[in-house]
């Protein structure tokens, strides 16, 4: 299975798209509408001008006061801005081998506008609308108009004077001299910083977005790397820090294995054993899947759900959400949201895997009253194969809590005579302002990563939810998933449009190396690291696409370490190297303005929309391999990968 192999990120040369080549080109292109009339205006900057003015000037000539000279046919004169002026392409041909980029405008000229509408025409200049009113808008042209966001997916080379983004189609700037590509990228920075915050970008209100001690964030280039080198022990440990030429991935390949059609509709969730089983939960029940070093594949073993226990009849929509093993991986946890298309859920079904049955319906209660959760997990990683574990975390809009299905004195409550036993419990925090919680995960030791709709990750203990250990600013988007190592080094958000790479060791005041999840991590903190599409990539994931799901690959013992990372967007599954991105020295970090981002990964395409991807247990990784397979959901079957070892 390929990686990304699009032109996309071919320098764009004068020599192979000259003036010649188009003229050569050009009936072929008339039916296509990639050059304007005005393409053939020669290429002027505005530092030509400023010279000839100047020369006009030394002249000194001198016309008559009352009279003007006599009219004199106008040249044709380019309808450009000169001081913005840019050379605009066109890639066509989305990954196929005839991918390329044409020239679109020889000689255009962009600027940025506030809109109060995307589709008006009225324009302003920052300072004539006020605080919060209207937003950022870049035009280049009569071609490009897009509000400025992340959704632009613009990537910076800087080596070239030249950005990539997405608007309709993939577009490219080239531009004339360093320092208008340099202007042009700070401009589009401040202007994304005002449309995400709704401040202006200066200082102040960066210090009042990040905090004094996430200034890193806002200016990556002053930011301490040295923590990510530091972090970089063990099997990973490089011994010399060059540069990589070339992305590691591509020396191996993602061979598939298994594909097991889905049972019983279609697929809602993916709940991956660490044991001998996994399980694809549907509409109506769960398949029951054998896991073998080469992926899952079927066992003929199917549980239907009861609709007198799960459905709407139980006062929820009817299709489990979410799945957690538990107790040695013989029971699943299954939440069903009140409503379709809502996250919360007012309790949760109990299915004995062994005998398949929903053995019971517990009740969310705090204080005597019902209360609804959003999310469940694992105490720890690792956790489910535990035989005697009762506890599992949950999560709220403002709720962060454990629950245990003992009772308050610590004794299993009599389930079989209860219609609705009610959980208990036993440690948490019901935050009275809007923190907003989205998703959370939990590392080895039990520490908790929460990510909410506001961009924020916070790191708590395990055994201090009412308070935040640390709390990263975010970048504005809201995190939609949270993975965590094993370790607690790493953490990795999801967003809409890319993944955030947070490193949390710090360093304190005796000198000792510590997690953000035990102590605050004071103001030497490193910038987090950017894992995206290539625009040509997110263009052809769809505009309604969205990355989900971010993971690392799956260890439950100290001393491993996860080696990937995996992602969901469309019909892609997106694999980045894990060493590849916390390497200072690669290639794709280099020329780079912000924070750095990451574009070198391997693409799994399947022919639906993907539910999820995810590693299995490291412990099926084979010994020529470099990773456990991967197993891809979509809703009609289950596909596994294996990725060999040849390098």
């Amino acid at each position: 299975m390929g990686g990304s192999q699009s032109r996309e990120g071919l320098e764009l040369s004068d020599s192979e798209y000259s003036d010649d080549d188009a003229e050569e080109k050009e009936e072929e292109q008339e039916s296509e509408d990639y050059a304007d009339a005005e393409d053939r205006t020669p290429q002027v900057s505005a530092k030509t001008l400023d010279e000839v003015d100047s020369r006009l000037q030394a002249l000194k000539l001198k016309y008559p006061i009352n009279s003007a000279p006599a009219p004199s046919p106008s040249p044709r004169k380019p309808n450009v801005d000169l001081r913005n002026a840019v050379k605009l392409y066109l890639h066509i041909g989305g990954n196929t081998p005839k991918a390329k980029w044409v020239v679109s405008e020889k000689l255009s000229f962009y600027k940025f506008v506030k809109m109060l509408k995307i589709d008006g025409e009225d324009e302003y200049d920052g300072d004539e609308l006020g605080r919060g009113e209207g937003f950022w808008v870049l035009k280049v042209g009569k071609k490009i108009k897009v509000r400025v966001s992340t959704e632009m997916q613009m990537k910076y080379f800087g080596d070239q004077r030249r950005v990539d983004f997405v608007d309709g189609g993939v577009w490219a700037l080239k531009f004339f001299t360093d320092e208008e590509y340099r202007s042009f990228v700070t401009k589009f920075q401040d202007c994304l910083f005002e449309n995400v915050y709704g401040l202006r970008p200066t200082e102040e209100n960066k210090v009042k977005i990040y905090g004094k001690d996430f200034l890193g964030w806002a200016k990556p280039e002053e930011s301490d790397d040295s923590m990510w080198e530091d972090a970089d022990d063990g099997v990973w440990k490089r011994p010399e820090k060059r540069p990589v030429e070339y992305p590691e991935t591509e020396s191996q390949d993602l061979l598939k294995e298994f594909e097991e059609a889905a049972t019983g509709g279609g697929i809602q969730s993916l709940a991956l054993g660490a044991l001998d089983n996994s399980f694809l939960v549907s509409d109506s029940g769960v398949q029951v899947v054998k896991n073998f070093s080469h992926g899952i594949h079927g066992k003929g073993v199917y549980v239907k759900f009861d609709d007198r226990n799960v459905g709407s009849s139980a006062g929820n929509s009817g299709t489990p959400k979410k799945a957690l093993l538990m107790r040695g991986e013989t029971n699943m946890m299954l939440m069903s949201p009140l409503k379709e298309g809502k996250l919360q859920s007012p309790g949760l079904f109990q299915l004995d895997i062994e005998t398949g049955k929903i053995v019971t319906n517990w009740k969310f209660e705090k204080d005597g009253a019902d209360i609804t959760m959003k999310d469940i997990t694992s105490d720890a990683k690792g956790s489910q194969l535990d035989p005697s574990e009762t506890t599992f975390l949950g999560l709220d809009d403002n709720r962060l809590c454990q629950w245990d299905m003992r009772d308050r004195k610590g004794m299993v409550q009599k389930i079989a005579n209860s219609s609705s036993p009610v959980l208990n419990w036993t440690q948490g925090h019901q935050f009275s302002r809007g923190t907003n919680f989205q998703c959370f995960a939990t590392a080895g030791d039990g520490s908790i990563v929460v990510g909410s709709l506001d961009g924020k990750i916070r790191l708590y203990s395990r055994t201090s939810m009412r308070q935040a250990k640390t709390a990263f600013p975010g970048l504005g988007s809201p995190i939609t998933s949270v993975d965590v190592t094993y370790d607690g080094k790493w953490v990795l958000g999801t967003t809409d449009t890319y993944l955030i790479l947070i490193c949390t060791l710090f360093t304190d005041k005796d000198g000792k190396t510590k997690t953000g999840f035990s102590g605050r991590m004071g103001n030497k903190i490193p910038a987090p690291r950017l894992l995206k599409l290539t625009p040509v990539d997110a263009h052809l994931a769809g505009a309604d696409n969205k990355f989900h799901a971010g993971h690392f690959s799956w260890v439950t013992e100290s001393g491993k370490q996860e080696k990937h990372l995996v992602a969901t967007v469309g019909k892609f599954s997106v694999i980045w190297n894990f060493q590849q991105v916390k390497n200072s020295a690669h290639h794709c970090y280099q020329n780079q303005q912000g924070l750095k981002s990451c574009y070198c990964y391997k693409i799994v395409l399947k022919d639906e929309s993907i539910i999820e991807s995810r590693f299995m247990h490291d412990k099926y990784a084979l010994d020529n391999s470099p990773e456990a397979p991967l197993v891809v959901a979509t809703p009609m079957k289950v596909t596994s990968f294996s990725m060999s070892g040849k390098r």
